[in-house]
Parts: C-alpha cells; structure tokens; sequence
C-alpha cells in the first residue's frame, strides 16, 4: 500500500477519532491512540502527510462543513454518521485546499476507504457527494479564471 494511501487512512482514523472523543487535536496528531506499537512503527512520511491532512482539515472545518451541507440531497448533516464525515471531511479539505492533488484521485481513495470502513453503501454516498463538489469547485475556479 502506498504511503499517501497509508496516510490518508490514519488521517481518516484520527479525524474519526477527533470527532467521536473529542480529545484535543495535539493528542490526536501524535497518534497516541494507535497504541504504542503501532505509534512507534508509524513511517515518518505516512504521520507528516497525516498531520497534514489533518491539520488542514481542522483549521478550515467551517468551510469544509458548509461545502458538504450545500451537497447533501436530501440528507440533513447531523445524521451523518462518523466514518462518511471523516471521510467526506479530509476529501474536500484536499478538493477546496490541495489544487495539485487531481480530483479524481482524491475521490477514488476516498471511495476505496468508505469501502473499507464504511457501510455497504457508504461508497456510493461519498461518491456522489465528492463529485458534486468537484463539479461545483471546478466552475468555481473556471470563473475565476475568466474573470
């Protein structure tokens, strides 16, 4: 497994973590809650990446809310449930925040960890929410582009 994949997991795990405990986001960036053997094989380039991801998701929570909610169709937030936030979560902080990560490859992992973790339909879910934000970012910054 790839160590961006590897990194996008733990990200997930932990905002997971984040907001199922709410332990502070330190404690959760040092990855206590792995357990220390675990923590203590982490590769160095799989927790930075995390910590990125998370971080970056953490200080633009707000905006990376509001992008979701404006995407769910018939779906109120609250009733999300923790795995497809997670994951919804770090997409479309890397969609609204990381413009050299392509779409698509950052839909496809997110497919792949709902598959993982989420329920049987969770893929599908996080599809369809992902893709409309993709659609909706990429008129966005055509706009601006034109503008």
């Amino acid at each position: 497994m790839a160590s961006r994949r590897k990194g996008r997991i733990l990200a997930f795990q932990a905002l997971y973590c984040w907001e199922s405990t709410h332990i502070p986001i330190d404690d959760v960036m040092a990855f206590s809650w792995l357990g220390a053997e675990k923590q203590a094989s982490l590769d160095e380039t799989v927790g930075a990446f995390s910590r990125l991801l998370i971080t970056g998701t953490v200080e633009n929570i707000r905006d990376i809310d509001e992008m979701i909610k404006k995407h769910l169709q018939n779906w109120d937030f609250s009733r999300l449930n923790r795995v497809d936030l997670a994951i919804l979560r770090m997409s479309v902080y890397t969609l609204m925040y990381q413009s050299e990560i392509a779409p698509s490859i950052v839909i496809d992992e997110a497919i792949g960890i709902s598959r993982e973790f989420g329920t049987d339909d969770s893929f599908r879910f996080v599809n369809g929410v992902l893709d409309s934000i993709r659609i909706t970012l990429l008129a966005h910054n055509e706009k601006n582009q034109t503008s």
